[in-house]
């Protein structure tokens, strides 16, 4: 036997060594005490017989091997088992201590955040949107075409309103002159980005051009669950919160009228003062003297007094009319209580937060939104880092402000 060959049998028979080895270590808690002495004398034996680099022995090692420890049914499918229970406990265990996904479920914290949200084209901040076909965009931008163009002339028909769609996407199929038109969205979304329930009386001309934009799923982001325990909740946070044992001064739980989770702006801290009026948010820390604008504290919500992109600063209560029951006019003043939390949303004309149910409990705060991860738009990245768009909040329009549709 030549040095080449015999080096090479010395070689195969380390790797056998090593494997026999590995298996000992790997199955250690499910092996009989026969089975471990076993294998350790089959080692010893693998290692002697690869000291002299005689390949006769390799298949005998082989075999008692087998004899010792029998293959395993669906041996490669328990393998890949092991590999996924591993992987889901490293994903839960980073979901559950540092960060876990989550999807903006509403539109109250536009334009900072954005829920199922309408496109316009002309003058939109993501360009790319409009470029790209449709299965591309959807993919990158979370996209679906919005586009009806009014086939033959005539009134909307409102009875004929049916809801459809998928897991992804809910559509509204509804007739306008006996003709089927369909739209993506639920039906209140449908009716605030198309407008074709404003006007009961209308007649629609054939060829009218009612959207030609794209309906987005929304943003989802990454929460970071780890930094509140660490650094605390500062004014300004973008916070994740349970609805759980949260109930308005009317009996009504927040939990039974909306999802599990919320997410707005942390306004107040415990032991703050708050009032709102002309519009501007002020803030008495607790022990302070006197009130102070928000923005002076928080530096973030300067964004949200711009007036720009669909930034409103605040209103003494969503909608049109007075409600709620906290700060519901320029003479209401609410302190926070210990260990508690005032929440607003950024779009704040039409955001349910604490004006309406109250404080938020510490032990409900999941944590702070920290990676926007999907759709690729201008949000893309580290949460609530970006500036107000460049253009004028203006006014709003059935239910949302049109400056929000170039976002």
């Amino acid at each position: 036997m030549n040095f080449w060959t015999k080096r090479k049998n010395r070689k195969a028979l380390r790797k056998f060594r090593e494997a026999a080895a590995a298996l000992r270590h790997a199955d250690d808690d499910i092996l009989s005490s026969a089975q471990k002495t076993d294998l350790d004398q089959l080692i010893r034996d693998a290692k002697n017989a690869e000291s002299a680099g005689d390949p006769s022995v390799k298949k005998e090692l082989e075999e008692r091997l087998v004899r010792i420890c029998p293959p395993r049914r669906f041996a490669k499918v328990r393998e890949w088992m092991d590999i996924i229970a591993v992987a889901m406990a490293v994903a839960f265990g980073i979901r559950g201590l540092f960060l876990q996904p989550f999807k903006i479920p509403t539109s109250s914290m536009q334009p900072t955040l954005y829920g199922i949200h309408y496109m316009k084209p002309e003058g939109n901040a993501n360009k790319w949107a409009f470029k790209l076909p449709q299965p591309l965009s959807g993919i990158l931008f979370s996209t679906r075409d919005a586009e009806l163009t009014v086939p033959q002339t005539g009134t909307l028909d409102m009875e004929s309103f049916r809801i459809g769609g998928n897991a992804f996407f809910d559509t509204l199929d509804f007739e306008i002159a006996g003709k089927t038109c369909r739209l993506p969205g639920a039906p209140n979304k449908v009716a605030e980005y198309s407008g074709i329930v404003s006007d009961p009386e209308r007649i629609f001309q054939a060829g009218e051009v009612i959207t030609n934009g794209k309906l987005s799923l929304g943003d989802h982001l990454f929460v970071d669950r780890l930094s509140i325990n660490l650094a605390g909740l500062r004014r300004g946070d973008v916070t994740v919160f349970t609805t759980e044992n949260i109930v308005a001064p009317d009996g009504s739980k927040l939990m039974d009228q909306s999802g599990f989770y919320y997410i707005k702006r942390l306004a107040g801290l415990p032991g703050d003062t708050l009032k709102i009026a002309d519009g501007q948010l002020y803030v008495k820390p607790a022990g302070a003297p006197e009130f102070k604008k928000i923005q002076e504290l928080a530096p973030v919500f300067e964004k949200v007094y711009s007036g720009r992109g669909g930034y409103q600063g605040h209103t003494n209560s969503p909608g049109d009319m007075p409600c709620g029951y906290f700060l519901r006019t320029a003479d209401e003043e609410f302190t926070v209580p210990e260990d508690e939390y005032f929440m607003l949303g950024d779009n704040t004309k039409f955001s349910s937060d604490s004006r309406i149910w109250g404080t938020v409990p510490r032990r409900n705060i999941v944590g702070k939104a920290f990676f926007v991860f999907w759709p690729l738009s201008r949000r893309w990245g580290l949460a609530d880092s970006r500036g107000a768009y460049d253009v004028p909040t203006g006014k709003s329009v059935r239910g949302t402000f049109p400056s929000m549709y170039l976002q």
